[in-house]
């Protein structure tokens, strides 16, 4: 069975601006992949290009085989986009059957707000309901045609965690189920909790691409910290320091050098710590220091 979802040198320009550069990415069935990368890298469009909702300027994007444009082939996708529109006065029950209503087997109406602690809005108008309750909405319309494909773009912006951890168990369940997720966030744990692969843009191109493990290890960096009041000599090693008042941060390709070299310049600290590069660190890293 072919990728659900397949980019091939995948281009897309807005004016000017180059969204997307010469993009090869393959989602493969029951995968559950996280998109990282700086605003303006290319994450949305990406996720438009796969929903149908922009074609590229080159290259070819497959949905199940198909053109995203086609709604046929859209039947199996949920999707969640950054921004949703939901009509004020309509109930939240009357939305759920409405969006249920275009599938052939729909996830019944209490059983989908209730997933997403949604079922003492049934009669609610969705003028009436709070960010977070219009957020959650939008989310659990996103799985209510049984989808095989999820593409959740920032899907938790706007939550508490409350509602985080109900989105992460949805879709957790889906996945264990045999669906297929793309996953964009800010939310570098989010990732770490969910996340099989991740996938980091910048620029308009894949970065990076591989497990958690595999993208730290892109970065081949630990991070030393420590405090100190006097100004940090140019250390033999260093790819990258940062200070905040006393506290002194430095990224490194060889901690254990790093420190040896501390000792030798005379510079006096405190407070040390030595640790492996994060996600955070390759992220920043890997996408020019920006998020």
């Amino acid at each position: 069975m072919s990728a659900p979802v397949q980019l091939r040198g995948v281009t897309r320009r807005y004016g000017d601006t180059v969204a997307l550069d010469d993009v090869d990415l393959d989602l493969e069935a029951g995968s559950l992949t996280g998109l990282l990368g700086p605003n303006g890298a290319g994450k949305s469009t990406l996720v438009n290009l796969v929903s149908g909702l922009r074609r590229p300027d080159h290259g070819t994007v497959r949905l199940f085989g198909g053109d995203p444009r086609d709604a046929a082939n859209r039947v199996a996708l949920g999707t969640t986009p950054q921004q949703t529109g939901l009509p004020d006065t309509l109930r939240v029950g009357e939305i759920v059957r409405f969006v249920g209503a275009h599938f052939p087997d729909p996830v019944p109406a209490g059983e989908l707000l209730e997933r997403f602690g949604l079922s003492g809005l049934w009669r609610r108008q969705a003028g009436g309901l709070s960010g977070g309750q219009k957020r959650r909405l939008a989310l659990a319309l996103a799985f209510a045609g049984r989808p095989r494909l999820v593409l959740l773009d920032e899907p938790t912006t706007g939550l508490d965690v409350e509602g985080r951890r109900a989105l992460w168990d949805a879709v957790r369940a889906f996945h264990q189920d045999g669906g297929t997720v793309l996953l964009t966030t800010h939310y570098l744990d989010e990732i770490e909790t969910l996340a099989e692969r991740v996938v980091v843009l910048a620029g308009g191109r894949i970065r990076a691409d591989g497990d958690v493990d595999a993208v730290r290890g892109a970065v081949r960096a630990g991070r030393v910290s420590f405090r100190t009041t006097v100004a940090v000599p140019d250390l033999p090693g260093v790819e990258h320091a940062g200070r905040d008042g006393d506290r002194v941060v430095l990224h490194t390709t060889d901690p254990d050098a790093l420190v040896r070299a501390l000792v030798r310049h005379d510079v006096p600290f405190t407070d040390l710590g030595v640790a492996r590069a994060s996600l955070e660190d390759a992220f920043l890293t890997l996408t020019g220091g920006t998020r």
